[in-house]
């Protein structure tokens, strides 16, 4: 799966455009991301600028992947049974559906090509991607895979 940046703005661009958070913020987040590392979407949230909402509908305009909030949606057991409790924890990630050889998989970071391509080895699927908040998909995993015996 290619990955494609639609805009060509940093996050904290799209979301100082988008008038989520301040330059202030922005230039606070980026001294934090030189001092401890990490992603700057999750700095963000974590000093209480933005709320994951916001990162990940900001990733959806960036790179062109669907925003699917997971509330309310139904996982498909199918797509569930070819991803174990572990694996979507680890990627923090949830398969959503699978039609004929396509799994669709909501992820917090969709930029991870590791993920995606231990997906795709191990489900020998083509995963079509979503974003959604890691709070949303840790919801859904727990409340998915709590009736799923051995997962």
């Amino acid at each position: 799966m290619k990955h494609r940046r639609v805009i060509e703005r940093p996050l904290g661009q799209i979301l100082l455009e988008r008038g989520v958070i301040t330059s202030f913020q922005v230039q606070e987040a980026l001294e934090v991301q030189k001092k401890e590392g990490g992603l700057i979407g999750d700095i963000i949230v974590k000093l209480g600028f933005a709320k994951e909402d916001d990162i990940a509908q900001c990733l959806s305009l960036q790179f062109g992947f669907p925003y699917l909030p997971l509330e309310n949606y139904e996982i498909s057991a199918e797509a569930a049974k070819l991803i174990s409790k572990a694996v979507a924890e680890y990627y923090c990630l949830i398969p959503v559906d699978k039609i004929g050889n396509t799994l669709t998989v909501a992820m917090a970071n969709p930029l991870n090509v590791q993920a995606i391509e231990d997906l795709e080895d191990s489900t020998k699927c083509e995963v079509a991607l979503f974003i959604s908040t890691p709070s949303d998909i840790r919801k859904s995993i727990e409340k998915f895979y709590a009736d799923m015996p051995g997962k």
